[in-house]
């Protein structure tokens, strides 16, 4: 009797069998396909529940709001209408405020992610494979950039971009907000990655295949894209995973501090901003924003980690 055949596996295989094995990786990832797909379809939601996230139905429909500006029914107004209750004072429809808001954090977190991991990329293999004053003067700034109190910067910053592009007597215009905000959290997101991947060039430089590729006569960049970039996909894929919660709760924390996106554009951090002042009537309305953007930030620190060991299974949480 012929014994088995031993079948090989790719270290994709491998890494993939790792990861359906875990079962707390795998209910993340459901988690995170599941709020990735309410955003993409954010429109076809709001046909079939027929209504928007911009309508102000408790001021255009009697019996909603009372006199105060609060939801007359209780539990926040959550009826067969209004699943998630409607906004006090403009009466608007929660359930939609939060697809939508899942659309706008999560668009402005996945431009910001890719940018940021680009640069990242592109910088930590620089320093890292140059070396010398290279690598000296690309470290200072990694320091100064990791050294700033990006909030802060951001908070200060916001005024003066829209002083600049928008007149006092014009409104600013979304899309300004908009890549203002994705411009400020690449600025302060890439040199995290770049120092981490530095690090890993600077060990990898000297090994025996870089070495070999040397010796055989190939280019800087063929050194790069052939030798090295393939063995940084790990450390690459892991930090995006990672990254894409940040920004998304970031995003949300500046629209919280009012320099993030602006009306009448949902935004989870307004949401937070509105909740925190009508809370006291209306609690309803600040537990829905913090359930889904916590349930989100969890399910996608969970999924970054069982990614991280799926890649590297010597990692122990």
């Amino acid at each position: 009797m012929k014994p088995p055949e031993t079948v090989g596996r790719s270290p994709g295989q491998l890494m993939w069998l790792r990861f359906r094995r875990d079962r707390t990786g795998i209910a993340s990832a459901v988690v995170v396909i599941f709020f990735l797909l309410v955003a993409i379809f954010a429109p076809v939601i709001s046909w079939l529940y027929g209504k928007d996230p911009y309508a102000l139905y408790g001021q255009d429909t009697p019996g909603l709001l009372n006199d105060y500006g609060y939801p007359i029914l209780p539990s926040g107004g959550i009826s067969s209408d209004f699943w998630f209750g409607i906004e006090p004072g403009l009466g608007r429809d929660v359930f939609m405020q939060l697809v939508y808001g899942i659309r706008t954090s999560l668009l402005i977190a996945v431009i910001a992610t890719v940018l940021t991991t680009a640069i990242g990329v592109v910088i930590g293999i620089v320093a890292g494979y140059a070396g010398g004053k290279t690598d000296y003067v690309i470290g200072r700034v990694v320091d100064t950039v990791l050294s700033f109190p990006s909030v802060l910067f951001i908070i200060a910053f916001m005024p003066v971009v829209e002083n600049i592009f928008v007149s006092p007597e014009e409104e600013t215009p979304v899309w300004l907000r908009a890549v203002t905000l994705v411009v400020m959290l690449t600025l302060f997101g890439w040199a995290g990655l770049a120092r981490l991947l530095r690090g890993q060039v600077l060990s990898m430089r000297e090994r025996e295949f870089v070495e070999a590729a040397r010796v055989t006569g190939a280019s800087p960049a063929r050194i790069v894209f052939k030798e090295l970039l393939p063995n940084l996909w790990t450390p690459i894929l892991i930090q995006a995973s990672l990254l894409l919660p940040a920004l998304v709760t970031s995003e949300a924390a500046l629209s919280f501090l009012g320099v993030g996106m602006i009306e009448p554009i949902p935004d989870w951090g307004r949401m937070f901003r509105r909740g925190t002042e009508i809370y006291q009537n209306d609690i309803t309305y600040l537990i829905f924003p913090g359930v889904a953007l916590l349930v989100f930030v969890i399910a996608f620190n969970l999924l970054g980690d069982s990614v991280r060991d799926a890649f590297d299974p010597k990692l122990k949480r």
